[in-house]
């Protein structure tokens, strides 16, 4: 074996095992605080959704129903047009909330994936990143009713980050852990 391939053949192994980084964008953009919060994303789920448990038992059962679905890659589907979301909070004030369904719409501005919530009280404005083959990061911007969206940096009180999951061509979720009001864990899902 020559040298040139025994060198791509030792690049491929090792690439193939490192971890999946997000794009240098959303490096520059992320807060200290969000960077902070995907750090200890795994510590803060298990921390929510063992609280969860002890919710409803109904509500348990669809969380669980939710988060077993297995995860598919994001590459092969366009996620652009409107969909119906609703938030699921786990952890925190109460153990386990699960709310009605909403207005959702994702758009395409030539740069990425953008959503937005257009119903219910409580909505999110922001973008996505990609993060891996099966997971991308959301930076968004949380308001209140009709009131404008801050830009992403504005502060902890409006600032979310997430991780987004795909489970099928109709279906996906944004985890944020630890966000600023109410809970341990939000999740929003997504059908069509």
């Amino acid at each position: 074996m020559s040298v040139r391939p025994l060198l791509l053949s030792l690049c491929l192994s090792v690439c193939a095992v490192l971890p999946a980084h997000a794009d240098g964008e959303v490096q520059k953009l992320i807060t200290a605080a969000d960077k902070a919060r995907l750090d200890k994303y795994g510590e803060t789920r298990k921390a929510a959704l063992d609280e969860a448990k002890a919710g409803d038992p109904a509500e348990a059962k669809q969380l669980d129903a939710l988060l077993a679905k297995p995860l598919v890659a994001f590459s092969d589907k366009d996620l652009t047009g409107n969909w119906k979301c609703r938030t699921i909070k786990a952890g925190g004030l109460s153990p386990l909330v699960i709310y009605g369904w909403f207005k959702c719409k994702v758009s395409d501005d030539g740069s990425g994936w953008r959503l937005e919530k257009v119903s219910g009280s409580q909505r999110t404005k922001g973008r996505f990143f990609d993060d891996g083959e099966k997971r991308a990061i959301y930076l968004g911007s949380f308001t209140v009713n009709e009131d404008p969206a801050k830009p992403y940096g504005s502060g902890p009180q409006s600032d979310q980050v997430g991780y987004a999951f795909r489970n099928s061509a109709s279906e996906w979720r944004i985890e944020f852990p630890a966000p600023y009001y109410e809970s341990k864990l939000d999740i929003m899902e997504f059908k069509r």
